[in-house]
C-alpha cells in the first residue's frame, strides 16, 4: 500500500531533523542529547538563598552540559531539550508542591516573549508534569539582568512585578529557570504575598556555580 505524500512529508522532515540535529551539551551530531550529556543532567537537590534569606531548591548547577541545553532552549529555541530539562526539575518541583498549592512561573518579558514565541519557565514547568499558573505580570521592563551586578540586579527588579488577582491566602511555589543571585525570585515572592497569597517554595531548573549553598 503507498504511503500518503502527507505522511511520507512528516517521517522526512521528523529524519531531516534527527539528522540534522547536534547534541545541546556536547555538539555530537545525530542526537538532541546524548547518553553522556543525558547523564549530566541527573539532579543533584540543593538549596541556594536569596538576598532576603528565602531558600531556593535548585536541581542543577548552571554550568556545563546544563548551562549549554538551557541556553540552547533560550537563545535557539531548542524546545525539545525542555523535556529533559524539565525532569531534572521535577527533582525539586515535585516535594516542593502541596495538595492544591499553585505553581507560579517567573513572568516573562514581552520582548522575551516575542523573540522566543514561548515562556521558558513555563515550559519547564510543564515538562516537569505541573500546570503553570499565570499569576504575576511585569509592571515595567526591567534591563537585562546578565550583565548587571548583585545590587543592580536587586534595583533593577525592585517594585517590578504585581499579582494579576487577589490571593486569598492560596498556596503558591514560585519557579524560575536559573537562580544568579535570586533578586528575580524575591520580587516574585514580595508581589505574591503583598497580594494574599501564601509562598510556600521557591524552586529552580539551576543556580549558578557561585551562588552560597545553604546545605
Amino acid at each position: 500500500m503507498p504511503v500518503p505524500s502527507a505522511l511520507r512529508s512528516v517521517v522526512l522532515e521528523a529524519a531531516a531533523l534527527l539528522l540534522s540535529a547536534v547534541c545541546g551539551g556536547c555538539g555530537l551530531p545525530g542526537t538532541l542529547l546524548c547518553d553522556v550529556c543525558r547523564a549530566e543532567l541527573i539532579p543533584d537537590p540543593r538549596a541556594v538563598r536569596t538576598p532576603e534569606g528565602r531558600n531556593v531548591h535548585v536541581a542543577l548547577t548552571y554550568q556545563g552540559v546544563a548551562a549549554r541545553c538551557l541556553r540552547r532552549l533560550k537563545d535557539e529555541g531548542e524546545t525539545l531539550l525542555a523535556r529533559p530539562l524539565g525532569s531534572a526539575l521535577a527533582a525539586v518541583l515535585g516535594p516542593a508542591v502541596s495538595h492544591g498549592a499553585l505553581v507560579v512561573p517567573v513572568p516573562t518579558s514581552r520582548r522575551a516573549f516575542r523573540r522566543r514565541g514561548f515562556r521558558v519557565p513555563d515550559l519547564l514547568v510543564r515538562r516537569a508534569g505541573a500546570s503553570p499558573t499565570r499569576a504575576l505580570r511585569w509592571t515595567r521592563a526591567a534591563h537585562d539582568q546578565r550583565s548587571l551586578g548583585a545590587m543592580e540586579r536587586r534595583d533593577n527588579v525592585r517594585a517590578a512585578m504585581r499579582a494579576v488577582a487577589d490571593g486569598r491566602g492560596a498556596a503558591v511555589v514560585v519557579v524560575d529557570d536559573v537562580v544568579t543571585t535570586g533578586a528575580t525570585l524575591d520580587e516574585a515572592a514580595r508581589a505574591l504575598e503583598e497580594a494574599g497569597y501564601e509562598v510556600i517554595a521557591l524552586v529552580a531548573l539551576a543556580a549558578t556555580p557561585t551562588n552560597a549553598v545553604s546545605g
